[in-house]
């Protein structure tokens, strides 16, 4: 019986701990993407274009991010080599701060992306087209099935969040949803 207690209390804290971590982490990011925005002065496509220069191949995600007190591009690069490796480039100058081996090798065929006839600076200038602002994260999606289309972040001029899907083959866009928290009507 106390056993019993034991465990649902050591649950029930568990999940409330989660919970306010959780909420926690959403309410301090969101001020952090305003941050990044501004002080980056590198566009995700130069960032793509230093990451390819330093590791030939296909750029399949980049987010903006902080490292060690300095505004960074974080990017995936599927390679010529068929393993997909980390590129940091810093937002300031767009130098290749640095690359290695990601750790998700282990499957290297179901890592690999599909083909995407739209480009990620046609998806991001598309992104930017239906709400002006910074891109702060792009990241091609689908490969484990469904349309391959590029998720796109967007810190609108207008101050929000604004979350797109970019279809990889039509360059068409889909507003997911704003900062609002409401979903758009279009999905």
């Amino acid at each position: 019986m106390k056993r019993k207690i034991v465990i649902a209390a050591v649950t029930a804290a568990v999940l409330v701990a989660g919970t306010a971590a959780t909420a926690v982490a959403f309410a301090d990011d969101d001020g952090r993407d305003a941050d990044r925005g501004a002080a980056a002065r590198v566009s995700v496509g130069d960032a793509a274009s230093s990451a390819v220069r330093a590791v030939p191949g296909t750029v399949t995600g980049a987010e903006l991010d902080d490292e060690d007190g300095a505004v960074v591009w974080e990017l995936d690069v599927y390679g010529s080599d068929k393993i997909t490796h980390d590129v940091t480039v810093d937002a300031g100058d767009g130098k290749v701060l640095g690359k290695h081996a990601s750790d998700d090798n282990d499957d290297r065929d179901r890592r690999a992306p599909r083909p995407a006839p739209v480009t990620l600076d046609a998806a991001v200038a598309a992104a930017l087209k239906e709400s002006p602002g910074t891109v702060t994260s792009i990241e091609l999606d689908g490969r484990e099935g469904g349309a391959t289309h590029w998720e796109v972040d967007v810190r609108g001029e207008d101050g929000k969040e604004h979350e797109m899907d970019v279809d990889a083959k039509s360059a068409a866009v889909t507003v997911d949803r704003s900062d609002d928290g409401r979903d758009s009507d279009d999905d």
